[in-house]
């Protein structure tokens, strides 16, 4: 008699710790997923009248932090196309210099509020999205400035390999007064097919 309610007594701690576990999984989740579209720098505008069929196509990353996701990879680019729902399907592709691969992900955007304000999130894993502020873009588009969720994302953007000399310098001084440390950007190498 002993065994059967002592497992009893064990079953319910267990199932009790499940639950709290559980509970505690779900609330994380929640805040992140709350968190994860919201622009934390405080003076940061994502760029309004934004054309998002101008927007599409491949775009060459010329300069980022250095991100785990990202990690030793050169000959970067990302691809917008529109998805038939209305939201923007993204492939991000670079080559990874110490495996020596190319490494390919595919993911969503969809805007937060008007699709004239370059507001949006991203998922490149289920149900996690991940702020995506075009925050400067030229005329013609072809060079963009983006931030993420916080001062530890940002993207220096080009339809070019390289960017001119005077945009580069325009997107690191905004970059500069809104609070990133350009001095930590890696800049990348294009030299693959």
């Amino acid at each position: 008699m002993k065994s059967f309610y002592g497992h009893k007594i064990c079953t319910a701690i267990i199932m009790k710790n499940k639950f709290l576990y559980l509970s505690l999984g779900t609330a994380a989740i929640s805040l992140l997923l709350l968190q994860s579209c919201a622009v934390k720098s405080k003076n940061v505008i994502a760029v309004k009248n934004f054309d998002s069929d101008k927007y599409l196509g491949k775009w060459y990353e010329i300069a980022r932090f250095d991100y785990a996701f990202e990690k030793n990879m050169d000959n970067t680019t990302a691809e917008y196309d529109l998805n038939t729902d209305g939201s923007i399907k993204v492939i991000n592709k670079g080559f990874n210099y110490k495996k020596n691969k190319w490494s390919t992900a595919q993911g969503k955007a969809k805007f937060i509020g008007l699709k004239t304000e370059a507001k949006l999130k991203v998922s490149f894993f289920g149900p996690f999205y991940g702020g995506y502020n075009v925050v400067s873009i030229d005329e013609d588009y072809q060079n963009a400035l983006i931030y993420g969720s916080s001062t530890k994302y940002i993207w220096l953007l080009s339809r070019n390999q390289k960017m001119d000399r005077k945009t580069k310098e325009a997107f690191l001084e905004k970059a500069k007064r809104d609070g990133y440390d350009t001095g930590k950007l890696i800049w990348v190498k294009h030299d693959k097919n």
